[in-house]
């Protein structure tokens, strides 16, 4: 289910009838999605929809069960250490070594992949730098925020400057602030040329984030599109949101029927979705209906999610 014109040559990762089973459970259903050369390209999707096992997959981390996987034009059976050469992996969870500096953390990592010390040196002060943790360089990281701790596991994904990079829901946990931070130093790799390959489960990251994206949902791909796209293709161009005082929404069966293209009902909100929202509210109250609060807004990618899944990501 594609509409990007990658073939297998020209992607720098392809994918056909790409499926994961454990004993017996279905992780990922045969799916099929390109990434281009220095696009952002984004998993979508609730927990368990199957984002982490097709990123370990990617990652040559995990066996595929079936179908054709293709990194940089290797295959991860055969070439895996070759691919991982290549790649950085920013997991779910920070495994920093909390004992040691942050500097120490880059070093060794880049000890890892063979660097020489000093060239392993000289690329952590460049990525300290670029992380915005020069001056916590001699600190124990133990103590650092989570937004310090995640800035450095990005950058010792660095360390081997890799053609692609891969993050696991890179945001998860991180206050607005450190969340904007991080989405700056993302941005900046893209504009280097690193290809990025991100899950998220936040609509606003994807927004932000991705050129492209794949929405899953019970291990199968839903729809595919860049997030304005998508917008257009499955929701309108304003939503109107409703919210009636407490035991009214449960009244309403029928009343706002043929007002907008479509209704969503939520536990605490009604939306309305509809090209013209201030028309759509004035159809409301043309009807008698008084909502404690409105909000028309534009449509953005939860929309699109709430129409494929028929509920909310964020569980």
């Amino acid at each position: 289910m594609t509409d990007h014109p990658e073939s297998a040559d020209s992607s720098l990762i392809h994918a056909r009838g790409l499926t994961k089973r454990y004993a017996g459970f279905t992780a990922v259903d045969s799916i099929d999605f390109d990434v281009a050369p220095g696009e952002s390209f984004g998993f979508l999707g609730p927990n368990g929809a199957g984002k982490t096992s097709t990123m370990r997959m990617i990652a040559c981390v995990s066996p595929i069960t079936e179908g054709t996987l293709r990194v940089m034009g290797l295959d991860p059976h055969r070439d895996g250490s070759r691919i991982r050469a290549q790649l950085g992996v920013v997991p779910q969870r920070d495994t920093l070594d909390e004992e040691l500096t942050t500097r120490e953390n880059l070093i060794i990592y880049g000890r890892y992949f063979g660097l020489p010390r000093a060239e392993a040196a000289r690329r952590a002060d460049e990525l300290l730098e670029f992380a915005q943790l020069a001056e916590r360089a001699k600190d124990q990281v133990e103590p650092l925020s989570g937004g310090m701790k995640r800035r450095l596991t990005i950058a010792r994904s660095l360390i081997n400057e890799p053609r692609v990079l891969l993050l696991d829901e890179p945001t998860t946990g991180l206050d607005p602030q450190a969340r904007h931070l991080v989405w700056d130093r993302l941005y900046r790799l893209k504009q280097r040329g690193v290809t990025l390959v991100l899950t998220t489960h936040y609509m606003d990251e994807a927004e932000q984030l991705c050129d492209r994206l794949v929405v899953m949902d019970k291990a199968r791909i839903v729809a595919e599109g860049s997030p304005r796209a998508l917008i257009e293709q499955y929701s309108t161009r304003e939503v109107t949101e409703l919210r009636f005082p407490a035991g009214v929404q449960e009244t309403l069966d029928g009343q706002l029927d043929g007002i907008g293209e479509r209704i969503e009902r939520l536990p605490d909100r009604v939306l309305v979705y509809a090209q013209d929202g201030d028309a759509a509210l004035a159809a409301v109250h043309a009807r008698g209906l008084q909502p404690e609060t409105v909000l028309v807004r534009r449509s953005s990618l939860e929309d699109v999610f709430l129409r494929l899944t028929g509920r909310s990501l964020i569980e």
